[in-house]
């Protein structure tokens, strides 16, 4: 019976439009200080431990949660972050860390590798000063570092560029880099004036239709592999010509938790309940469908928050034929004049 329950609560959720996927801010502190993120970090706020989180997610488990995206802040800061991924592995959940790879060591990354993590690592831009100017910090070396360390991590790898006024001449650069390095090139937009998610940082901010012709010479680049990152490619072209997306899946397929255990739709929305204290189901239930509702008409953000299921379940071809490695052919050839 119990195995049964593991196949078809997934299933269940999916055909009842219920969660499949948490984001977990596993920690509430970050080494960057990036113009564009407006989560309230740094401010000392209680952190769940990791007893509290094991005792979190086996509930989610049964609720039928099978993915888990794992990031802060900066997950990597948190010391007992390897102990907190081989609990969430151990109950079965498949992971995604989320994080700016300024922190990666030879023995993080063994004790990665058995766990089967996907990796996803934020970079901007290959210019030193303007990754500074970008993120607040001088730590460019640090993440090339990172990445160098996890030249043979033999499960999916990804480099997300978030494109900005700052880095718009410098996107097909981080494409071809990503390529080279066997990591899979995620190309997302910079939004501001979105609920805690966008801050507003005049730096960064771009006129649609300049960063509209960014998108389109990635799509013309064939840097992005065919699937779902193709896909995702013209979405925000889609939105930066002025066009609406489908609906955000935020509190659908996808839902958010901070380190204190408080659950929101998405990192951008405001909290509705706490798991320490309440059942998942009583929190879905207070959630402010018309917050969403606006905060989806203003946005692209359908990768690493709550787009992304029914991004895949409405395009399930491109879906299916997502890479997630790159053979070295791919690597070497990949944006080649």
């Amino acid at each position: 019976m119990h195995l049964i329950n593991q196949i078809t609560r997934p299933l269940t959720n999916v055909l009842a439009g219920r969660p499949l996927l948490a984001i977990l801010e596993v920690c509430l502190r970050c080494n960057s200080a990036c113009g564009y993120c407006d989560l309230p970090l740094n401010q000392g706020r209680y952190e769940m431990t990791r007893d509290e989180i094991r005792r979190v997610f086996r509930h989610l488990y049964q609720e039928g949660l099978r993915f888990v995206f794992v990031q802060g802040g900066e997950p990597l800061v948190r010391r007992d972050l390897p102990e907190i991924l081989e609990d969430l592995a151990s109950i079965g959940f498949h992971l995604t860390l989320i994080t700016n790879g300024t922190k990666f060591t030879e023995s993080l990354i063994d004790r990665l590798e058995p766990l089967k993590v996907n990796i996803s690592i934020s970079l901007d831009t290959l210019h030193r000063e303007r990754y500074q100017r970008i993120r607040g910090r001088d730590q460019l070396p640090e993440v090339l570092n990172g990445i160098e360390l996890l030249q043979n991590y033999p499960h999916p790898k990804y480099l997300t560029c978030i494109v900005s006024q700052q880095n718009r001449h410098d996107v097909l650069d981080v494409a071809r880099f990503a390529r080279a390095h066997g990591c899979i090139p995620v190309i997302g937009a910079y939004h501001w004036n979105i609920e805690r998610y966008g801050k507003v940082d005049l730096t960064l901010q771009y006129e649609r239709t300049v960063a509209r012709k960014v998108f389109e010479q990635v799509v013309e680049s064939d840097l992005v592999p065919s699937g779902y990152f193709r896909q995702y490619l013209r979405d925000n072209i889609t939105w930066l010509s002025g066009k609406s997306l489908a609906p955000c899946d935020a509190g659908k397929y996808s839902i958010a938790i901070d380190a204190s255990g408080n659950v929101a739709p998405c990192l951008a929305l405001k909290h509705a309940g706490n798991l320490l204290e309440q059942s998942l189901p009583q929190i879905l239930s207070r959630f402010d469908t018309n917050r969403i509702r606006t905060c989806s008409d203003q946005s692209s953000c359908n990768m690493l928050c709550s787009r992304v299921i029914g991004s895949v379940l409405r395009h399930p071809i491109q879906a299916a034929i997502t890479p997630t490695h790159l053979n070295p052919l791919e690597r070497v050839n990949a944006g080649s004049p």
